[in-house]
């Protein structure tokens, strides 16, 4: 129960024990007492003449002189740069799939209306062009994004008009992806920038980068793709594994792969093949932020989060695990050979050593995907061990993306974001709220998530999630509309009801946080709300985040003027001057700041803090069920 606030995660770590089996959460205690010196940002490794450390007393300088100020900014700064990398490159392979499917491929413009949105923004004339010709320039366009040199990323130009001359005034509006991540490697090297203030600054332009930009262009391009959300029914939690089925799960961060893999497990003859092998037919389930985006579309049931990927495997019964990028656990390849089950990689970006490669290419998408399956239901057989399989499953409504707002707000015939801001304006909601971000086992996997959505909620602030935050909200059952009338407050509880919406809105995937990005701006565009992002009555939290892309996602909601609470602090406290410009000084320039609390409660009460700060500089009344 110290683990997971999951029951079916309990349930298989006890397993775990009894088969001798390590988890990451066994892997974090061999790791402790973990380093003091990178845990407070003060150790640096970027020259030979090192690695130096900061000690109080006896080295107050690196070699070379920098400061604790300046190592632990460069430290950032770099975390920053990777993440940024990380999504970037996502969107970047989104856009090279979205050129394929202009040409004769498996892939196909599912959303025409959504494209010629997207070239609206991109300045791409539309007129007189079919699908396909228009798909090509828009991903030539978007490809071009990434390697700009000087100008104006042309979505970050999306933002209210206010924050983009902020931008302009400070020196950080993105000029292109790559250009800003490979400054901020270029200035945090040894010997170009010393001045922790100067160093932060690009890392926020190469996060808005990445916000405004490379997660951008991976969300719109696969709604292009793919088709855009909109509401459905579907389950979660290790439950969803089918003893009687071939058990496939899909895990990691690009539904180029996932896509396909669901297409080709509704094949007749490889269905036909896993009958004949004694099962029932393919179950398809996910982990991670690739089970968001097949749930968002197809209703595909998600296994679990970041800390579920090994316990699924546990279960015994999953008979391949296919992988591409990002998050997932090189522990697997060897966790795997204890049981049955297959792990297959997938991206020339992320081999395992001990694990099946079948290289992923777009050109032959289906094919290689069709192989992958066919794969799994020759494992079928091989099952060589009890299987058990946790019970606990739980329903939940996802797909949700900031065009739907329009329309379970207002109806298909008044498209508006006009009832949020009213609601707002009015008082019945105090706001609204974004948790995202990750599992940590250094927090109680969930609990952090959870407790601060129904505090949040029981507050009348109607609260938007993504990536692995929503799973855990979903396997909590937040994600129901019925939920609202056991734990929201009676104005949200009065919404949720007239619109049949749960209180907790699942939009996505970790990239699909640009999704927030738009709703808060269409926000400001309906009126009432101020002239900015950092005027309305919002917060964000990332309470059990981990990865260096939650880093960069944190800065570009921070430099777009949202106040943002993390979990666990950024490895900078042994910065006094840094610490104090993220969480106080860098709002006067910005809009947004940091908190750091690890009490979900508490940091459930700095957002609502903050929220009503926005509404008393509003003018607003006081929340109609105070």
């Amino acid at each position: 129960m110290e683990r997971s606030a999951d029951r079916a995660a309990q349930k298989i770590l006890r397993l775990s024990q009894e088969m001798g089996r390590e988890t990451a959460w066994d892997r974090f205690l061999a790791q402790k007492p973990q380093c003091r010196f990178g845990e407070k940002g003060l150790c640096c490794r970027v020259c030979a003449m090192g690695p130096c450390r900061i000690v109080e007393g006896k080295a107050a300088r690196g070699v070379c002189g920098a400061t604790a100020d300046t190592i632990a900014a460069r430290n950032l700064a770099r975390m920053i740069a990777a993440g940024a990398a990380a999504h970037s490159d996502h969107g970047r392979d989104v856009a090279k799939t979205l050129l394929l499917a202009s040409q004769d491929s498996d892939y196909r413009v599912k959303d025409p209306v959504k494209l010629r949105r997207v070239a609206y923004s991109l300045g791409v004339d539309a007129a007189g062009k079919d699908d396909l010709a228009l798909a090509k320039e828009v991903a030539e366009r978007c490809l071009g994004e990434f390697g700009r040199q000087e100008g104006e990323l042309r979505l970050a130009l999306r933002a209210p008009e206010a924050r983009v001359e902020r931008w302009r005034k400070l020196g950080i509006m993105p000029r292109g992806i790559d250009r800003e991540i490979v400054e901020v490697l270029h200035r945090t090297s040894i010997g170009v920038d010393a001045d922790y203030r100067n160093i932060v600054l690009q890392g926020m332009r190469c996060a808005l980068a990445d916000g405004w930009g490379g997660s951008m262009i991976a969300t719109e391009l696969q709604d292009v793709l793919f088709g855009t959300p909109s509401p459905l029914r579907a389950r979660v939690n290790l439950g969803v594994l089918n003893p009687k089925a071939v058990n496939i799960v899909v895990h990691g961060h690009e539904p180029t792969l996932s896509e396909m893999v669901v297409l080709a497990a509704r094949d007749p003859d490889l269905l036909r093949q896993a009958r004949a092998k004694g099962a029932e037919g393919i179950n398809i389930a996910g982990i991670c932020c690739t089970a968001n985006e097949i749930l968002m579309r197809h209703g595909i049931p998600i296994a679990g989060n970041f800390l579920h990927q090994e316990l699924a495997v546990m279960t015994g019964a999953v008979d391949l695990m296919v992988v591409d990028v990002q998050c997932i656990m090189p522990a697997l390849s060897d966790l795997a050979r204890h049981f049955h089950t297959i792990l297959v990689t997938t991206s020339p970006k992320a081999k395992i050593p001990g694990a099946e490669h079948i290289e992923f290419e777009e050109e032959r998408a289906l094919q290689v995907a069709k192989e992958i399956v066919r794969m799994g239901i020759e494992n079928f057989s091989r099952r060589n061990g009890k299987i058990y399989i946790p019970n606990e499953v739980m329903d939940l409504i996802a797909g949700f993306a900031a065009e739907s707002v329009f329309y379970f707000l207002g109806g298909r015939y008044r498209a508006t974001y006009r009832p949020l801001n009213d609601a707002i304006i009015d008082g019945r909601l105090r706001g609204i709220a974004g948790i995202v971000g990750c599992n940590n086992p250094k927090i109680t996997q969930d609990f952090a998530h959870v407790e601060m959505a129904k505090e949040l909620i029981k507050n009348d602030v109607l609260v938007v999630t993504t990536g692995c935050a929503a799973i855990a909200d979903a396997k909590a059952g937040l994600l129901r509309p019925e939920v609202a009338y056991e734990l929201a407050g009676k104005g949200l509880q009065e919404i949720c009801e007239a619109v049949g919406i749960p209180p907790v809105l699942h939009l996505g995937s970790c990239v699909d946080n640009s999704r927030i990005l738009i709703a808060l701006t269409n926000m400001v565009h309906e009126g009432g709300l101020g002239e900015d992002i950092s005027a309305i009555p919002a917060a964000g939290a990332a309470p059990e985040w981990m990865s260096e892309k939650a880093v960069a996602i944190a800065f570009y909601f921070v430099a777009s003027g949202v106040f943002t609470v993390l979990g666990n602090p950024f490895p900078i406290e042994g910065s006094e001057n840094l610490t104090r410009f993220l969480t106080e000084e860098i709002e006067k320039l910005v809009g947004g700041k940091f908190a750091f609390e690890t009490d979900p409660i508490r940091a459930a009460h700095l957002m609502l803090e903050h929220i009503e700060r926005k509404r008393q500089a509003l003018k607003l009344p006081a929340p109609m069920y105070a």
